[in-house]
């Protein structure tokens, strides 16, 4: 009896068909290869059509510099919060599995227009002499085309990560551990997707094509899509919970309708089911916590409750439902300042690109690099950076701090937000050689030419984003997924992915109030078209100053952080209240 205790998860888990599932023969890391497979292979479909977008918009939709970066930045902003829709399906209704299905073809349908838009005639913007002059609906077609990919992929971002991490039952102390280190090997799947795209496809969308450019990445999302579903009988699936939102909308109706009513000073006296798995389903108990007291009032039952009969959720809630609100609520600080490291992100798009687009890029006497595939420096900062860091680093700062992960989560996240500010002072910098370059060439208004300055100085500023993501937005993936209420781990995703398209519109207000405030008077403004003429020096010193203002703000935040606790956990997270 004792060995069967084993045979199946504890965390709630089940198969496909919703039965109890065998312990030894599913989840771990013998489903996670088919996950890791899809998530790059995706990447690599996503990253092969954004990575070169804005020139794309810039060359083949005949836009300017400011409104290609504007409009590469929207929809990439719009990539970022349709994870929220996906989300709120996987959590509420179809589960992580089925939406990612789902979505997936969406993905796709938008890749094959997307393709269409750049090689059939009709749809294909007419160009002579190198100048292209799409129609309206050449235009249009591109862009439903885009925002159906956005719609796709935002399906598919928030539950990916999550459904890998359902692969390990935290009720078991081993899997628990390898599940820390799935969020490093998930990015770095993502990142090796990326790698291929920024060298291979970008040089295939300059040198070839876009018709083919925008072709191979719909083959490889196909491919994604088969990864997947090989690994069907392997994987392990959380109910879904049903709608978060209305919950949300329970505990703060159910509050304040009992605006009056005292919280009873022992927290025991609070309404929570008696049986041990919680009211909600797919979601353990939650311990109470001190903070937003006002909430606690949606616990509170009257005389008038206990006399009603059966229980109305919208006149009293579980301890655990309200504890999921306020769960949402401790994580949202955390959340906004991860805003601004996603627009220092959004440059390796827009003007990382733009300046590479002025400078050297020939490697010898035939080849000319494109300038969109430096982004491969990220990427390779990316690929070393997660080995050293889940291999040596961890190991080294464990012995150190006793944590079993090395450094909180709120700690990792921290250093890669101090890391960010340097890419912005190596762009500043190599933006002030190159124009003091440019004016002593005196070169001016000649769109073909370029700075005597090898694109390759613009390594270091791509390299130290890279280190960055390794903390930062790895730290976030796993923080999202570990403090999230357990029936709401895709919204919470979700809710980390947002600062991504939060960045990009960042950036993009950015753009327009610094063309807006620098073009008064009949000045040229920091971004013209001829980036000679301008100061995209001062656009990277500018970002620098708000990162710097942004870890002072979260150096606050995380101190006040206060960590999720469940009923039947060892409270093994209370040591990590503490950022340092």
């Amino acid at each position: 009896m004792e060995d069967n205790k084993d045979v199946y998860t504890k965390d709630g888990t089940t198969d496909l068909h919703g039965n109890p599932v065998i312990k030894k023969n599913t989840g771990n890391w013998r489903a996670c290869p088919y996950i890791l497979a899809n998530e790059c292979c995706e990447r690599l479909a996503y990253y092969g059509m954004s990575t070169n977008m804005v020139n794309y918009m810039k060359d083949h939709l005949h836009q300017e510099n400011a409104t290609a970066a504007k409009n590469n930045t929207n929809w990439s902003g719009t990539c970022y919060i349709t994870p929220l829709l996906g989300a709120f399906i996987a959590d509420a209704y179809l589960g992580r599995y089925w939406t990612i299905a789902g979505f997936m073809i969406i993905y796709i349908l938008g890749l094959t227009l997307l393709t269409m838009t750049a090689s059939v005639t009709g749809l294909k913007p007419p160009c002579q002499n190198g100048v292209c002059d799409p129609t309206t609906a050449q235009s249009a077609a591109f862009f439903v085309a885009l925002y159906l990919i956005a719609l796709g992929t935002g399906g598919i971002k928030p539950c990916v990560s999550s459904f890998g991490a359902d692969q390990f039952d935290e009720s078991d102390e081993s899997e628990k551990k390898r599940k820390s280190s799935f969020f490093n090997w998930f990015y770095f799947s993502i990142n090796v997707g990326s790698l291929v795209a920024s060298s291979v496809i970008v040089w295939v969308q300059t040198n070839v094509g876009w018709g083919w450019g925008f072709g191979i990445p719909a083959v490889v999302m196909a491919v994604a899509v088969a990864s997947f579903f090989f690994g069907t009988p392997l994987y392990r699936h959380q109910k879904p919970g049903g709608s978060p939102l209305t919950r949300i909308a329970q505990v703060v109706v159910a509050s304040w309708r009992k605006f009056g009513a005292k919280v009873p000073d022992d927290k025991s006296l609070l309404y929570e089911i008696t049986e041990k798995e919680s009211a909600i389903r797919g979601s353990r108990k939650l311990d109470h916590t001190d903070q937003f007291k006002f909430l606690d009032k949606a616990a509170v039952e009257t005389q008038a409750d206990k006399l009603t009969g059966p229980v109305n959720p919208w006149g009293l809630c579980t301890v655990t439902q309200v504890e999921e609100l306020k769960s949402i609520l401790r994580l949202l600080p955390v959340w906004a300042s991860g805003i601004v490291f996603s627009a220092v992100y959004s440059q390796m798009g827009n003007m990382f690109v733009l300046q590479g687009d002025t400078m050297d890029r020939h490697m010898g006497p035939h080849f000319e690099v494109p300038a969109a595939s430096l982004s491969m420096a990220d990427t390779i900062g990316v690929i070393m950076w997660v080995p050293i860091y889940d291999r040596i680093i961890v190991p080294a700062v464990r012995r150190w701090t006793g944590r079993e992960r090395g450094f909180t989560q709120l700690t990792r996240m921290g250093i890669g937000l101090v890391i960010s500010i340097f890419p912005m002072l190596a762009a500043g910098a190599l933006e002030v050689v190159r124009l003091r370059t440019a004016a002593r060439h005196n070169l001016y208004d000649d769109p073909d030419a370029y700075v005597p300055i090898s694109i390759f100085w613009q390594v270091p500023q791509y390299f130290i984003v890279g280190v960055a993501e390794v903390f930062t937005f790895i730290g976030q993936l796993e923080f999202f997924y570990d403090q999230a209420p357990d029936a709401m781990r895709s919204m919470c995703s979700a809710l980390s992915l947002t600062t991504v398209a939060l960045g990009n519109y960042l950036s993009s207000l950015l753009v327009t109030i610094v063309a807006a405030v620098t073009t008064r008077n009949g000045k040229l403004g920091w971004i013209p078209d001829d980036l000679n003429r301008g100061h995209l020096d001062y656009f990277f010193w500018l970002l620098a100053v708000l990162s710097l203002l942004n870890f002072g703000v979260y150096l606050l935040i995380a101190k006040c952080y206060t960590y999720k606790k469940t009923i039947d956990d060892e409270m093994t997270t209370a040591n990590d209240a503490e950022l340092l």
